[in-house]
């Protein structure tokens, strides 16, 4: 072979496997958009993946902010990082800061310690407009489906913070049950801001009647934002200011199947690789058989699940979902780090996908939820690394050791309640 055709030949090979994941970029972008996804291309994104590295931030955000602070969050807990959180929206309420918090009413509920009904007299006294979502009364069952499960924090229009974590000082002491509490968030600065903010103010609307309209609610990106915020991680990338997001919002009696198509999308578009981390995979139909298909196509697919949970009856469950898919070829790992709580799932190396909803019915048929679509190499990049080392701390299931690691009990539970996994 002539050595200009060699050095072509090596260079269509070499190439080959970017070309193939612009392909699943392009091809996922293109999918969420037809399922009505608002893109915005100016934004920052720094990962954020644990309690210390989210709260320490976060913080730093709401000290400096100037003219409001929205929350939103499934459930605040009344312990030591709560009172402090709550301490400062009050000191900031003082200085004429607008705060507003929205948290859901059975998640406070459920809450081991949970925002008493005086607590939240006491913010709103001081200025904090604390409100619950769909309280509990009886009769309770009327209200077990359909809660707000999202985690939202928005600073000045300028800056938002989302993912898996709910406010408590388990992410960043742990628990003695489980050890220490892994999980995923990240802030955003750019026009992507716009899209979570617009999830908030329907929100807030609905626990309180009032209608958050005006420019000083929906700035835009502002040029001035990284002086006005000063001691805040930076975005490192040199993508910053330039990636794309796109905002999944799953509204149950608006758009209720959105969420489990944009994973189907973006599972049917892979060509080499989806790595997935989840607490609870008990698996939708649809992106069960998504998996599956993508699996036929020879992607690989790597899924990492927590041996330790906090809801009884879903370990088992997904465990039998694991080992359908360890049959047809997926690589399951077992993090025995403590308890996995993250979210997340990277495609091909160029995209990932971040928020507040698992792989189980409840986030993607029932409650309200909101994840990030992030398409950026370099972000990708930092989420699988951290995937790798993870890895350092997982069992990977075998034939020989499934019946080891998952013991026969849970084996007999998991086979029975597949059955109510629609409702869990």
């Amino acid at each position: 072979m002539a050595k200009g055709h060699a050095w072509l030949l090596f260079a269509l090979v070499w190439l080959l496997p970017f070309g193939a994941a612009a392909r699943s970029d392009s091809a996922t972008v293109a999918a969420l958009r037809s399922l009505g996804v608002p893109f915005s291309n100016n934004n920052r994104l720094v990962l954020l993946p644990g309690g210390r590295e989210k709260f320490d931030d976060m913080f730093a955000a709401i000290s400096q902010a100037r003219h409001f602070v929205h929350l939103e969050y499934f459930n605040f807990r009344n312990d030591s990082i709560g009172v402090a959180l709550f301490s400062l929206l009050a000191r900031k309420a003082r200085e004429g800061v607008k705060v507003r918090a929205v948290y859901d009413g059975w998640g406070n509920a459920s809450n081991s310690s949970p925002l008493s009904r005086g607590f939240v007299d006491s913010l709103r006294a001081v200025g904090v407009d604390a409100r619950a979502f769909d309280p509990m009364r009886f009769p309770w069952i009327n209200h077990a489906y359909h809660r707000d499960h999202r985690k939202i924090v928005l600073v000045d229009g300028v800056i938002c913070y989302t993912g898996g974590m709910n406010v408590a000082d388990y992410y960043i002491h742990g628990l003695p049950r489980y050890g220490a509490w892994r999980d995923m968030h990240c802030r955003i600065e750019g026009d992507a801001v716009t899209d979570y903010q617009r999830i908030f103010r329907t929100m807030w609307h609905e626990v309180s009647g009032e209608w958050l309209d005006g420019p000083e609610y929906y700035p835009g990106h502002r040029n001035d934002s990284r002086p006005w915020f000063a001691g805040l991680r930076p975005d490192t990338c040199a993508t910053a200011g330039h990636k794309l997001v796109g905002v999944v919002d799953r509204r149950p009696l608006i758009d209720p199947k959105i969420m489990r198509r944009a994973y189907v999308a973006a599972i049917d578009c892979a060509d080499s690789i989806v790595r997935i981390v989840n607490p609870y995979p008990t698996l939708v139909r649809c992106v069960k058989h998504a998996l599956y298909r993508a699996l036929e196509r020879g992607v690989r697919v790597e899924i990492m699940i927590s041996q330790k949970c906090d809801i009884n009856i879903s370990p088992d469950v997904s465990a039998i979902r694991m080992l359908r898919l360890m049959h047809r070829g997926a690589r399951i790992y077992y993090y025995d780090g403590g308890f996995h709580h993250s979210k997340t799932m990277t495609v091909d190396g160029t995209h990932l996908t971040l928020g507040s909803a698992n792989l189980n019915s409840r986030s993607m048929s029932y409650d309200m939820e909101v994840n990030a679509f992030v398409f950026d190499p370099s972000t990708t990049a930092a989420l699988d690394r951290i995937f790798e080392a993870d890895k350092r701390q997982c069992v990977l299931m075998t034939e020989e050791n499934f019946r080891s690691v998952v013991k026969k009990r849970q084996r007999i539970r998991g086979w029975f309640f597949q059955m109510f996994a629609p409702f869990i």
